[in-house]
């Protein structure tokens, strides 16, 4: 039995303990009559946010809850809603707002929960809810509780050291993947933020740095291989880093380094707009917000150009930007929410993005929860309407690539991209090739998408056509010209460009975008169709995309 394995089935167990009526009683203990040390939580809020929740209005993951009288399981509400609620993430949006009326309303909030929901509720006390509840309570200790009563404080207090006791118990259980690292910081935390609490400290590092060498692989990209998952994590380790600082405690080299690593690769995954690439579930986030991320986490590495562990591509020319896919999915039990996008291209042209993948709605109920993660809505070639990893109805994977390879060459500024998976090998003895060259100019690049047939040992179904698909942007305008055979593309700025396709029928079809959190967009997609051959090539596409000269 692996360790894993042995932790989920303890902590499946443990659940009936815990849910037993005398359970928070045995969390009770000495407690604190002060804080050893503040955590550092320097990460802004949203003061518009913050008025909302003054209001009593909370929303998260695209669902809205108004009531005037607080209701902290709200009828309906979704697990992963409900997790953002209990939280308390949004005690910064409370902060933002500033003020004595905020801060009574915070310290309310706080005070209610702790009468209320002090006893073990499965979601709310899963580890990495929990977790974050305590550093937001931690490190919004100054604005809500600093000038309360000491009874308050008092209770308060006590309530932490009951919360960091029963993560302590629990960990590593409960929790798997970016939500690990989130558990271990907060049981970091709250072994720095209560006086002698070093069990708590070491625990919580130990568990840390585990995580930490199975989810940050060499070129330091997680294995989520989700471009926000990245970016929470990496902010995860700096939020530990600033805090052993805070407290002048050593900081280990596996942290130093784990940081070191993430933050050029947290580069990588940027267009020039500052944005995120939309890979695996990701949104664009805030570029600002990236760009403090990236301060604070203060390692200096530059973005690299492959990242042959995680698998993903970049090429940069003057101002073209080009980022592949070229990565098998995470493995099982880190795949739930991850994309059938294998081999799919994003490309932007300055801060200008061009071609893209369709992004990711937030949350688990939302309509575009399943197509999202399909492969026809990445910017990649997808044969009979078939999803080149096969996502099954709870959220993971079945049928997957075995393997994506992958040569790069380079010479006097021109680039060389190949790469290889079979994730239509087991359902149609396919396997799909995407080459692309770009010049040394940056304004011509070339791609070939070739389907060639592979002798498999199990019987495989007849496939009878492709579709090469090229999302746009929503801002890209699109036509087709010269009768049907090209797409001229204009980007905002007046820049234009036109793709060439020639193998199969072009057309433009709807599509949509999802990259930006708080709405759908309205956009096209280029797609070549076409049916397949008997040979042993059974599709080639070759296209390119030209920068077209500005008229004098």
């Amino acid at each position: 039995m692996t360790g894993n394995v042995f932790q989920d089935l303890r902590y499946g167990v443990g659940k009936l303990l815990y849910a037993s009526p005398v359970y928070r009683y045995t969390l009770i203990g000495r407690a604190p009559s002060e804080l050893a040390v503040v955590p550092p939580d320097s990460w802004p809020g949203n003061a518009e946010r913050g008025t909302a929740v003054s209001a009593g209005e909370w929303s998260f993951l695209g669902e809205t809850v108004r009531s005037s009288k607080h209701d902290w399981r709200p009828v309906g509400m979704s697990d992963a809603w409900l997790a953002e609620l209990h939280g308390f993430d949004w005690l910064r949006d409370l902060r933002a707002v500033g003020g004595d009326a905020a801060r009574r309303r915070a310290r309310d909030l706080v005070r209610d929960w702790i009468e209320n929901q002090a006893s073990w509720q499965e979601i709310v006390w899963r580890p990495d809810v929990l977790a974050t509840r305590l550093f937001a309570w931690l490190g919004q200790h100054d604005f809500f509780c600093a000038s309360a009563d000491d009874d308050y404080r008092q209770r308060y207090l006590a309530t932490i050291a009951r919360q960091a006791r029963h993560l302590g118990r629990v960990l590593p259980g409960g929790v798997e993947g970016d939500g690990l690292i989130r558990a271990a910081k907060g049981l970091t935390m709250a072994g720095l933020a209560l006086p002698g609490n070093e069990a708590a400290i070491r625990q919580g590092l130990k568990t840390l740095e585990r995580a930490c060498d199975r989810q940050i692989l060499p070129d330091g990209g997680h294995v989520s291989r989700n471009p926000q998952t990245q970016a929470r994590v990496l902010r995860d380790l700096v939020d530990v880093r600033s805090a052993l600082l805070a407290a002048e405690h050593d900081i280990p080299a596996f942290l130093l380094g784990a940081i070191d690593r993430a933050a050029p690769f947290l580069r990588m995954l940027r267009h020039n707009d500052g944005r995120l690439a939309l890979f695996n579930g990701s949104a664009e986030s805030e570029d600002w917000l990236i760009d403090m991320l990236l301060a604070q986490a203060d390692a200096r590495g530059r973005a690299p150009a492959s990242a042959p562990h995680t698998g993903f591509e970049r090429i940069v020319v003057n101002r073209t930007v080009v980022l592949l896919d070229t990565g098998a999915p995470p493995q099982a039990g880190l795949d739930i929410g991850a994309h059938a996008g294998t081999l799919s291209v994003e490309v932007s042209i300055g801060k200008e993005r061009m071609i893209t993948n369709c992004g990711a709605r937030p949350g688990n109920r939302d309509p575009w929860a399943t197509v999202q993660r399909s492969s026809a809505a990445h910017s990649t070639m997808i044969v009979d309407d078939t999803n080149s990893s096969e996502l099954l109805a709870d959220g993971t994977f079945g049928r997957r690539p075995g393997y994506v390879r992958v040569d790069r060459s380079e010479d006097e500024g021109n680039v060389w991209l190949s790469a290889r998976h079979d994730g239509y090998l087991m359902a149609f003895g396919l396997e799909h090739e995407r080459r692309i060259f770009m010049a040394g100019d940056g304004d011509d690049i070339r791609g070939e998408d070739l389907l060639s047939r592979a002798e498999v040992a199990d019987k495989t179904r007849s496939a009878k056509g492709f579709a090469l698909r090229f999302h746009l942007h929503p801002a890209v305008q699109a036509s087709l010209v010269q009768n049907g055979s090209s797409v001229l593309l204009r980007l905002p700025s007046g820049a234009g460009w036109r793709l060439i396709a020639e193998g199969g029928t072009v057309s433009l079809a709807e599509s949509v975008y999802l990259g930006e959190i708080e709405e759908v967009r309205r956009s096209e997609q280029i797609v070549v169709s076409g049916a397949l051959e008997a040979g042993v090539d059974a599709a080639r596409v070759k296209w390119a995309l030209k920068r077209v000269p500005k008229k004098s």
